[in-house]
């Protein structure tokens, strides 16, 4: 008998209703000092029908930071929003996990404490700009992180990990895609470190390893998913040799038994599958991700569920518009289109005024 994505999933200890994820996405509303605000609750909580909820990126440290209004999760207060954040989603009937992103060279000096560098591996500028809070700024050359500052790289994701668990989260997210911190590390075109984190594969993914094992064992395994996107060149990044970078990164992995592997489908120019290749180095739980190279629905979907190519998918810009979306996926109804000009930042507009079906067919009737 086919896997249905409407069938439910045992995820470590939860009992997933649905294999419909909402995948995280950067909306840019959290309030001062990083902190997340009862609009952000309100946003998750509308979701709460969604499989597993992955937040927007959250960034463990203040270094960690890159755009303005993302929220953060180290300190106090921070903790007490997202403790809102989760009690909203759980009253609601949800399951929540908090994706932990360090941003590392995709940043700038005007988003940093003391107006520093950004950090990186290596002293490599991305091409491009960021938008600074008040003006598109290109970006600057990172400063690389030196050999004895790891493991306060490490040691952030484990407090921030920490801090999630105790807001009530059902778990955390390890961001290792889209050009960001962990992410420089594994890539050959952004990695030209001389010590034993850059140059060889085994030295590129050691701290992705790294990061996950403390943190895997801080608050467990089966409450730490991780998050890759091989051969993505989003953020100014190159990876010639993705295919045995992440069969290596997936067998170091292997052990630690982690919640589920977030796969962003790699580019149709990649010569490679990211999702069949996780699927031959991956014995456990596997979300699949488009990246946005074509936007899926729901046969999509399901499709991939009954290739065995994951176990679940994850849905963003659909999310975004349609707070109900498993239950219009279901009834195989129309989908609200985004409005893309209130994706990041704002308010109420654009972010938690989307209509419902049973509004809409109330409105109807």
């Amino acid at each position: 008998m086919a896997v249905s994505l409407f069938a439910p999933y045992r995820l470590g200890s939860l009992e997933l209703p649905n294999r419909i994820l909402m995948a995280p996405m950067t909306r840019n509303r959290a309030g001062e000092r990083a902190v997340p605000v009862a609009l952000n609750a309100e946003y998750y909580a509308q979701r709460a029908s969604a499989g597993l909820i992955i937040t927007e990126g959250t960034q463990p440290s203040t270094t960690g930071r890159g755009y303005p209004g993302t929220p953060g999760l180290h300190d106090a207060a921070q903790q007490r929003g997202w403790a809102h954040v989760a009690r909203q989603v759980h009253r609601a009937g949800g399951r929540i996990f908090i994706q932990l992103m360090h941003a590392g060279r995709i940043s700038h000096p005007a988003l940093q404490p003391g107006g520093r560098q950004p950090v990186a591996p290596s002293a490599v500028r991305p091409q491009g700009r960021v938008f600074t809070g008040t003006a598109w700024e290109p970006f600057q050359t990172p400063r690389a992180l030196e050999r004895r500052e790891l493991a306060g790289i490490r040691q952030e994701f484990v407090g921030a990990a920490r801090r999630a668990i105790a807001a009530g989260a059902d778990g955390v997210e390890l961001h290792a895609a889209n050009g960001y911190l962990l992410h420089q590390f594994l890539a050959a075109g952004i990695n030209r470190r001389g010590d034993d984190y850059g140059g060889s594969i085994e030295n590129r993914i050691r701290l992705t390893v790294e990061v996950a094992t403390a943190v895997a064992e801080a608050v467990g395994a089966d409450a730490a998913g991780l998050r890759i996107s091989p051969a993505n060149t989003f953020n100014d990044v190159s990876e010639p040799d993705a295919p045995d970078v992440y069969r290596a990164l997936l067998e170091a992995l292997e052990p630690l038994d982690l919640a589920y592997l977030h796969v962003i489908e790699s580019p149709p120019d990649a010569g490679f599958s990211a999702l069949k290749l996780a699927r031959r180095h991956r014995d456990g739980a596997i979300v699949a991700n488009s990246g946005g190279w074509q936007l899926w629905d729901g046969e999509d979907a399901q499709a991939i569920l009954e290739t065995g190519q994951a176990d679940m998918v994850s849905f963003g810009r659909q999310f975004l518009a349609n707070p109900d979306l498993p239950e219009r996926l279901r009834r195989r109804v129309h989908l609200n289109q985004p409005d893309q000009a209130t994706f990041y930042g704002g308010n109420e507009r654009g972010y938690t005024d989307y209509p419902r079906l049973t509004e809409e067919l109330r409105h109807a009737a």
